[in-house]
């Protein structure tokens, strides 16, 4: 069942979502805005794949009691180690059809993605606004080098399944495919949003050692890394980073920690 939604607003936008008697969505915990008084709501540590979009009442005896508790508690591991909310809110429309409201936590946009069950989506953290109990949600760890020198790449969300699947991020979205670019884009890594699967991410040092690559480290504002994008298929980009927002907020306040020159002289410590 197709999840009917509306995306509205500008600078800071919602997702109206409205249900079908007896249709589920949830949602990372920190989403949610209103809901219509016959859309139950229940937050649980489980997510979609363990038994998170129905009542399982206790099925298959102790043993599928312990396998469910083992299950629940991997996934809770896994979020908490990629800084991830711990539980998630399903809310499901009873008598009726009901109406749901969510958002993101960044001035920005939001973007719905519809899964067909052939290819996942790979977003950043915290880009996960909301899905059908049909999609699954988990977390995928950007292993070796990329995770080493990716910083925000290191760990991603991951979608599969079938149904939709609403994301947010901050500033405005670009859609990007590779293969219409030469088969390989370099991004900052902070303006990674999602990519779909089949489309190959790294995370590569700017310039090489040399004069013009020390002063891309030292005054570019990019740091050590760029994110690498390589592939045929769908990337969406976001115009804002979280560092540079913070950066504009510490400066309004009298507090710039970026200086004059950006790159390795910041004195930015997140």
């Amino acid at each position: 069942m197709t999840l009917r939604q509306d995306i509205v607003g500008n600078a800071m936008q919602m997702a109206v979502v409205n249900l079908s008697p007896g249709q589920t969505v949830y949602c990372e915990a920190g989403k949610f805005l209103f809901k219509t008084t016959n859309v139950t709501m229940e937050t649980r540590l489980s997510g979609p794949s363990n038994g998170g979009g129905q009542s399982q009442g206790g099925a298959g005896g102790m043993g599928g009691f312990l396998r469910q508790a083992m299950g629940t508690a991997m996934q809770v591991g896994q979020r908490a180690l990629a800084g991830e909310s711990l539980a998630f809110q399903y809310f499901t429309a009873q008598d009726g059809e009901g109406t749901v409201g969510f958002a993101g936590v960044l001035p920005g946009e939001m973007r719905a993605l519809e899964l067909d069950g052939t290819r996942a989506w790979f977003a950043e953290k915290d880009a996960f606004v909301a899905a059908e109990s049909t999609v699954e949600f988990g977390i995928a760890f950007q292993g070796g080098r990329t995770g080493m020198s990716g910083g925000e790449g290191f760990i991603l969300e991951k979608f599969t399944g079938y149904g939709t699947v609403i994301i947010a991020g901050a500033g405005n979205f670009i859609d990007l495919n590779p293969a219409e670019f030469g088969g390989r884009i370099e991004v900052d890594t902070g303006c990674v949003v999602a990519f779909e699967e089949g489309i190959q991410y790294g995370v590569e040092r700017v310039g090489g050692l040399n004069r013009q690559g020390l002063m891309n480290m030292a005054f570019g504002g990019e740091g050590l890394s760029l994110a690498t994008l390589e592939g045929n298929g769908r990337v969406i980009l976001q115009s804002l980073t979280i560092e540079s927002l913070a950066n504009a907020l510490k400066k309004a306040q009298g507090g710039d920690k970026q200086g004059p020159t950006g790159g390795l002289f910041s004195t930015h410590a997140g």
